[in-house]
C-alpha cells in the first residue's frame, strides 16, 4: 500500500558510525568538481549556439535597428455584423477593401460575428473580431502581417501603402514613454522598442486604445522562430476569464487589462497617432481633468487622411451608418479617379438601413389581424 507521506520504512539507512570526516569530505570536493564541469560544459554550449544563431542570420538580430524594409504580405481582416448591417452596407465597405488590396498586392479575408457565436455567447458580439483574427492568421499561414480594421470604416486615401505609411517609416513614428491607456495610466510604452521587435501597432482616442484598426505581425514557423507570438496574444486577449468578467467597453478593456499587465504584450507594442491609420468621423471635444488642466485630442477626419471610422454610428448618432458611409464613399471614389483617370466600375448605389426585425408578439398581431379581415 503506498501512503501520502513516507514511512519509517522509506527512511534512507543512517550511515555508518565508521565512516570517517575526510571520506565526506573527498565525496564533497568530487561533487563540486563535476558541478563546476557540468555548468561549464552548459556555458559553452550557450555561447557556441548563439554564436551559430549570429552567423546563420547575418549578424542580425531581433533587436536590430532600422525600418521594416521590403513589401510584405499584408491581409486585410474585415468582419461585417449581418445582423445589423445591410447588403447594400456590406457591398460598399468590399468594393473599397477589394480596390485597395488589389491595388497594393495585399489580400482580403471576410468574415461574420455570426460565424462566433458559440464561441462568443454569452459575451457581446463585438469579442468576434479575436477569433476572426485567429481564424485569418490559420488561413494565411505565410502572410506578416494582418490589418484588422472596423467594418464600419473606409479607406479614404487609396495612394497610400501600409508599407510605406507606416511600417517602413515605423522608427519615428513611434510614441515612445507615453501612459499606454489615457490620459494617466502609470505603465508607458517603452522607450528603447525598435521596429524589429513591434508584433502590435495601435493607436490612442481621448479616453482609450482604438483598437478598431491594428496591425498585428505573424511570425511564420522556423527553426528560429518556434513560437507564435500573435497566436499567443490573441489567446491571452481572448481568455474566458476576460470574456466573463463583464468590462464595461467588453474586449476594448480587456486589451487595456492585458498590455498594462503583462510585458509579454507590452514589449511588443508600439503606439503611433491616431490620426495615422485612424480618424474618427468627428472632433473630439476638449475636457478638463483633475488638475484643471485642458486636454485636447487630434481624432477627427481631414482630407487626406487614410482611414475614416465611423465610430459609434450604430448608438444613436444623428446620422445612420449607411448615410455617413455613403458620404465618404463618394470621397473615395474621386479619389481612385484621380489616380487612375476613371472613376471605380461598380453598380453600387447608396445603402438603405437593415430592416429592423419584427418581434415575435408582434409578428402574432398582425397575422391575427390579418386572419379576422
Amino acid at each position: 500500500m503506498h501512503f501520502a507521506l513516507p514511512s519509517k520504512a522509506s527512511h534512507p539507512p543512517y550511515a555508518r558510525a565508521g565512516t570517517s570526516a575526510s571520506a565526506n569530505f573527498r565525496r564533497q570536493k568530487q561533487l563540486r568538481i563535476v558541478g563546476y564541469v557540468v555548468l561549464g560544459l552548459l556555458t559553452f554550449y550557450l555561447a557556441l549556439k548563439s554564436i551559430l544563431y549570429l552567423t546563420a542570420s547575418g549578424g542580425v538580430v531581433e533587436d536590430g535597428v532600422g525600418t521594416i524594409e521590403g513589401r510584405q504580405d499584408i491581409v486585410l481582416v474585415t468582419v461585417f455584423d449581418n445582423n445589423t448591417m445591410s447588403e447594400d452596407y456590406i457591398r460598399l465597405v468590399k468594393a473599397n477593401r477589394e480596390d485597395y488590396a488589389a491595388r497594393h498586392g495585399y489580400k482580403n479575408f471576410y468574415s461574420n460575428v455570426t460565424t462566433y457565436d458559440d464561441l462568443i455567447e454569452p459575451a457581446p458580439p463585438s469579442w468576434s473580431i479575436i477569433p476572426a483574427l485567429r481564424h485569418a492568421l490559420t488561413e494565411h499561414l505565410s502572410s506578416t502581417w494582418f490589418w484588422l480594421l472596423s467594418a464600419d470604416a473606409l479607406i479614404t486615401n487609396p495612394s497610400l501603402s501600409l508599407e510605406s505609411h507606416i511600417l517602413q517609416p515605423l522608427e519615428t513614428l513611434m510614441l515612445k514613454d507615453i501612459p499606454v491607456v489615457p490620459p494617466d495610466s502609470v505603465i508607458h510604452t517603452f522607450s528603447h522598442l525598435k521596429p524589429s521587435r513591434t508584433h502590435l501597432i495601435l493607436s490612442q482616442d481621448m479616453d482609450n486604445l482604438a483598437h478598431t484598426s491594428l496591425l498585428l505581425r505573424n511570425t511564420p514557423f522556423t527553426t528560429a522562430t518556434p513560437d507564435n507570438w500573435a497566436q499567443y496574444f490573441l489567446d491571452a486577449w481572448f481568455d474566458p476569464l476576460y470574456r466573463a468578467y463583464q468590462f464595461q467597453k467588453a474586449e476594448n478593456h480587456a486589451l487595456e487589462h492585458l498590455v498594462q499587465w503583462h510585458p509579454t504584450v507590452l514589449a511588443k507594442l508600439v503606439l503611433i497617432e491616431q490620426r495615422r491609420f485612424n480618424s474618427y468621423n468627428f472632433a473630439t471635444p476638449p475636457v478638463r481633468d483633475e488638475t484643471g488642466e485642458l486636454r485636447t485630442h487630434d481624432s477627427m477626419w481631414q482630407e487626406g487622411d487614410f482611414v475614416v471610422n465611423l465610430k459609434d454610428c450604430r448608438e444613436g448618432a444623428k446620422h445612420g451608418c449607411e448615410e455617413e458611409m455613403w458620404e465618404y464613399f463618394t470621397k473615395w471614389e474621386k479619389e481612385v479617379e484621380k489616380l487612375d483617370g476613371k472613376r471605380p466600375e461598380h453598380n453600387l448605389g447608396p445603402p438603405k438601413p437593415k430592416a429592423k426585425p419584427v418581434k415575435e408578439g408582434k409578428k402574432k398581431a398582425n397575422i391575427l389581424h390579418e386572419s379576422d379581415d
